[in-house]
């Protein structure tokens, strides 16, 4: 076993405070992780004051984790001592149902073990995360960083960036296409920076006409103003995908009439219901897709690292020490930040 210094949430209403725990001995698939710099991602303000419920105290969130790697088991194949490494949203599933079998563990049959909040399958404790100076991670759920990347905007790429890559690989988001991203934070400026890196001609999506000047330095060719109706009425009917990132419900039938005949909208942000709902005919005329998607497997997940530094892609952030985490988590409920908030984990030992 371990010792490992954190900061965790003791209860809903709590503010996270230093924490000590112990992290499981290192197995011979395991990799054992020097924490340098952890995202913060909405969904860790979400976990701890148990938005969501099911939430385990004393709780230290973190799934955006960027280290090296310090120590390795005796079957560990895929990285070594000095490897730069990440890990992100799960460390585990049951490996073996059919989503797994296609690398596809965010989808597990049996629920994939989630970096924070969840099951440990080799223990079962409670898992903890990445706002802590180390972590220890079987092979498969690690992934490889490239030096040449800036680790500390690297680490949010690790949720982030597979939450937005995934879709757009997945639908084939590529040349010729118009693609729409729904909400600039987080995820939707990460979406602008793939989608044009993977050739679309690419339209920011807001509700903010005053966010359009970082909508193109960010990569945007357009941005279109939601709250506009007669920018509503000249796209009309002329996207290919849009991507949409907005975290809460909102109304996404105004987004539908956007689309081109069979065309898709991609959910990535909200959890929760669709206020006011979906209408039939937002579907119905037109045979037009709305559907969801998760992070990416860990295959997809490598993919999308290696994607990155050859593209010199890495998120916007700002760098904060863990002891400013709370004032942090405020700044973020009130979508203060341009775009992630990043912990130097250093700043732990102080």
């Amino acid at each position: 076993m371990s010792l490992a210094k954190a900061y965790a949430a003791h209860s809903n209403t709590a503010p996270l405070v230093p924490f000590t725990f112990e992290r499981r001995p290192v197995g011979a698939g395991d990799v054992r992780i020097e924490i340098l710099y952890s995202g913060i991602c909405h969904s860790d303000l979400h976990q701890a004051r148990d938005d969501w419920g099911g939430a385990k105290y004393p709780m230290v969130p973190g799934h955006e984790i960027i280290g090296k790697v310090v120590e390795v088991g005796a079957e560990v194949t895929t990285l070594k001592v000095g490897d730069f490494a990440g890990v992100g949203c799960m460390v585990d599933s049951c490996r073996h149902c059919e989503a797994c079998s296609h690398d596809l563990e965010q989808y597990c049959a049996e629920g994939a073990t989630f970096t924070y909040n969840g099951t440990d399958r080799h223990t079962g404790e409670t898992t903890q995360g990445g706002y802590s100076d180390h972590i220890v991670v079987e092979q498969r759920f690690v992934v490889k960083v490239s030096e040449t990347l800036d680790l500390k905007a690297a680490a949010p790429l690790l949720c982030a960036g597979i939450t937005t890559y995934s879709p757009l690989k997945h639908f084939k988001v590529g040349p010729g296409q118009k693609v729409g991203v729904i909400g600039l934070g987080g995820l939707g400026h990460m979406g602008v920076k793939f989608a044009k890196a993977l050739g679309a001609q690419v339209v920011m999506i807001t509700t903010t006409p005053e966010k359009g000047a970082d909508a193109t330095r960010l990569g945007a060719d357009e941005v279109l103003v939601s709250r506009d109706p007669e920018q509503m009425k000249a796209h009309a009917g002329s996207f290919d995908f849009l991507l949409n990132t907005i975290p809460v419900g909102h109304d996404t039938n105004p987004y539908m009439g956007l689309l081109k005949r069979d065309a898709t909208m991609c959910l990535v942000g909200v959890l929760t219901e669709l206020d006011p709902p979906l209408t039939g005919v937002s579907v119905i005329f037109g045979r037009k897709h709305l559907t969801g998607s998760a992070i990416g497997g860990m295959a997809e997940t490598q993919e999308m690292m290696d994607f990155c530094a050859e593209h010199g892609i890495v998120s916007d952030v700002e760098v904060i020490n863990i002891q400013d985490v709370n004032e942090a988590w405020e700044r973020m409920a009130k979508n203060d930040v341009r775009y992630r908030f990043v912990i130097d984990m250093a700043s732990i030992k102080g």
